[in-house]
């Protein structure tokens, strides 16, 4: 890891917090649970601010268990509590003077687990009570959306004892081992830029410069699992290079019609929008006729699972950051212009794949029905 600016950081974080708080809190007072969750396009961000929030409920929880004058253990008691924990957890109530630094700290985090994933890691596991390792990591495990094979294998395995330095240890050896396959930091800072563009030189560099109350669960408990996709876990990406399929071309008496071999890129290997277009105006099944008035509304269950894995290497941040610039697009030329200088290469798609297709398909559908 290079040595890092950290005034860039602190300015970087305040501008970002404060660009934000500007926009949400303009007209509103107050901030509630379920605003965090979507707050911004970095879902990164957005989950740190709620890690916080939950220590903060746990913290609340163990003050009122503190008082030595109360049988808290009593199972009347026991439940009563949890049941008015779980329903303070759904009055998250937060003004905008007490939220900024909530999310100027978050923004600090996620940036640290982008470019650093073992020092953040390894400060989780120094924060963790000493015979309770595992139970912290597992309670702040949905909390985690970047790099989560950096330590997910560590939650429920045993095997290192009660002792930190293990730990500290196999984190650091498993890095070394998956690096390669986790996202690209510069993708995952890139769903910061909507608000304010993260420059990772700068960073880097050394230049000093500048609900529902009725639920059984609390809102705590129930965070994460509206999500369709998670990050996929290490196993799953080691050892699963996707094939090309390869077809023989063999002699034909006959050629076949144009537009069943679409031609979908240009000599140089590059998307062509008109020639995209030409294939998908010759097209016809069903939905392909449907208006899209906005991709992320848009997407099916199976298509958001899809494109997240096959196109956006796990990252659900990624995707949803794509189809907000796609949405914002002046039309289908544009868009295919921004997805080919923007991931095909970077992300090395087979512009030829289903994925793909389908994919822009639904630009396709977006732009010209």
């Amino acid at each position: 890891m290079d040595q890092i600016n950290s005034k860039y950081l602190e300015n970087y974080a305040s501008q970002y917090a404060s660009e934000v708080c500007k926009k949400f809190f303009t007209g509103k007072q107050f901030i509630s649970g379920q605003d965090i969750v979507s707050l911004t396009n970095s879902t990164q961000v957005n989950f740190f601010v709620l890690k916080e929030l939950f220590s903060q409920w746990q913290d609340e929880l163990e003050k009122l268990k503190s008082n030595p004058y109360f049988d808290y253990r009593d199972i009347t008691v026991h439940d009563a509590l949890t049941n008015f924990m779980n329903i303070l957890s759904k009055r998250i109530k937060v003004e905008k003077s007490d939220f900024q630094p909530l999310l100027e700290s978050a923004t600090k985090a996620a940036i640290q687990v982008a470019t650093d994933p073992v020092s953040y890691f390894k400060a989780e596991i120094e924060r963790a009570p000493k015979d309770h390792i595992n139970e912290y990591l597992k309670d702040n495990q949905k909390y985690y959306k970047w790099h989560v094979p950096v330590i997910s294998f560590l939650i429920d395995k045993a095997g290192f004892g009660l002792e930190k330095e293990p730990y500290l240890k196999a984190i650091a050896a498993n890095y070394q081992v998956i690096k390669d396959d986790l996202e690209s930091q510069n993708l995952l800072l890139a769903t910061l830029g909507d608000v304010a563009p993260f420059d990772l030189d700068a960073y880097l560099g050394s230049d000093s410069s500048g609900l529902d109350t009725s639920s059984g669960e609390s809102f705590f408990d129930s965070v994460g699992k509206t999500e369709t996709v998670a990050s996929p876990a290490v196993e799953e990406k080691v050892g699963e290079e996707p094939l090309p399929e390869i077809k023989e071309e063999e002699p034909s008496a006959e050629p076949e019609p144009i537009q069943e071999q679409p031609a979908i890129s240009n000599p140089s290997g590059k998307l062509n929008a008109a020639e995209l277009k030409r294939q998908f105006e010759v097209e016809s099944y069903p939905g392909m006729k449907s208006v899209v008035s906005s991709l992320a509304e848009s997407l099916a269950i199976n298509q958001r699972f899809m494109f997240t894995k096959e196109l956006f290497e796990g990252n659900s941040d990624l995707l949803m950051h794509a189809l907000k610039k796609i949405d914002a697009s002046n039309g289908f030329e544009e868009a295919v212009n921004y997805i080919d200088a923007r991931y095909v290469e970077e992300m090395n798609w087979d512009i030829n794949s289903d994925p793909v297709q389908e994919f822009l398909r639904l630009i396709y559908q977006r732009f010209e029905n």
